[in-house]
């Protein structure tokens, strides 16, 4: 009686082998022999995420705009920007408009506000055109170049996106009644006088009249808002606009409104925005004087420089409220504005520049209001 059997051998296998492996080990065993193939490879997990030392990137690094970010330029955009004062009173060189009455440049603005939605194109550039003279003529370089330099470009990226984007891919209107041809009809005759919706063609975008007259009014309207704001703060100061709204706010109180509380807070904020744009340009000039070299940091570490940056700008601000509000504690106030006495420091008069220049915005709105009719 023959008996054919076979050997076993078990060995235990090192602790680095685990289900990581590319490969399992294999053992063949064969009848009457003993045979032991192990094929043991460590597992190798390798991860790339940084630059190598000739400077070539790897895998998902070069992706990672490292040296093309330009946080440099960024900062000395952001420290250059709010060198110029946006929103801070300038009592030099002295002009016309400093003379001009609080209430009357409040009422100009108003009028600038609406005119531009409720007057021909050719009258909103026309005001356009006027803030940038009087801009030019009142402000001092450094500012009227800075700021008209952004003014002009924020609305000029309006007047092209809402040009294009409003009416540029007009929708597919299938005619629900057949052409003319087909019922016996003569076709309609073709404008004489040269009349044509569409303007101008780029590609599937078209510029038509619809978006034209859509970018003219929003770019206008935002121009006339910053830049007529803009000469209202620098020509005139915080106490003088407090003084002007409370005058106009006044009939609200036998309704009830805290009209001293709002001063108030129109007040401080006035004089809180100085604050705002002092630590913004201050430490984007400290970061920008430290000369970061920009090229041998990672992405992660500009985007930690950036919070940072941000997180001080808070921090800093905060601060300065706290102070502000310690200040007021100081000096008696209680919480309670219509208690609390606000010196504003201004005599307002009305004088014979305030009367040409009330009788001059009945003239830009007539104009606007006869534009829409004599101008088509």
């Amino acid at each position: 009686m023959t008996c054919n059997h076979a050997t076993f051998l078990f060995l235990p296998l090192p602790s680095s082998t685990s289900l990581l492996s590319p490969k399992p080990p294999s053992v063949f065993l064969s009848p009457n022999k003993t045979l032991l193939a192990v094929n043991l490879r460590k597992p190798s997990i390798t991860i790339r995420a940084s630059k190598v030392e000739n400077g070539e990137s790897r895998n998902w690094s070069q992706w990672l705009p490292t040296g093309s970010f330009a946080a440099d330029k960024v900062f000395r955009l952001i420290a250059g920007a709010t060198a110029s004062p946006i929103g801070q009173f300038v009592s030099s060189p002295t002009t016309f408009l400093h003379s001009i009455d609080p209430r009357v440049k409040l009422v100009w603005l108003l009028a600038l506000v609406v005119l531009p939605a409720r007057s021909h194109i050719i009258m909103r550039f026309g005001l356009v055109i006027y803030l940038t003279l009087l801009s030019i003529w009142i402000l001092p370089k450094s500012a009227w170049t800075d700021q008209l330099g952004r003014v002009y470009l924020l609305s000029g990226l309006l007047f092209i996106t809402l040009g294009l984007g409003s009416d540029g891919v007009p929708a597919l209107v299938q005619l629900r009644t057949p052409p003319p041809a087909m019922m016996g009809l003569p076709s309609l005759p073709v404008s004489l006088t040269g009349y044509s919706y569409e303007i101008m063609k780029l590609g599937p975008l078209t510029f038509t009249r619809k978006g034209l007259s859509v970018a003219s009014t929003v770019a206008c309207l935002t121009f006339t808002v910053f830049q007529s704001a803009s000469l209202c703060l620098t020509t005139t100061t915080p106490e003088q606009l407090a003084f002007a709204l409370r005058w106009f706010m006044l009939p609200l109180r036998y309704l009830g409104v805290s009209v001293s509380e709002i001063v108030l807070t129109l007040l401080l904020s006035l004089r809180f925005i100085s604050l705002v744009f002092d630590e913004v340009r201050n430490i984007a000039l400290g970061i920008v004087s430290r000369r970061v070299n920009w090229k041998q940091l990672t992405f992660m570490e500009t985007i930690d420089i950036f919070f940072n940056y941000f997180r001080r700008i808070f921090k800093n601000i905060f601060s300065h409220a706290e102070q502000i509000s310690q200040a007021m504690i100081v000096r008696g106030f209680k919480g309670d504005g219509g208690a609390h006495k606000i010196y504003f420091l201004s005599e307002s008069s009305f004088r014979m520049a305030d009367v040409i220049c009330l009788l001059c915005l009945k003239v830009v709105i007539g104009a606007a209001l006869l534009s829409e009719y004599y101008l088509v």
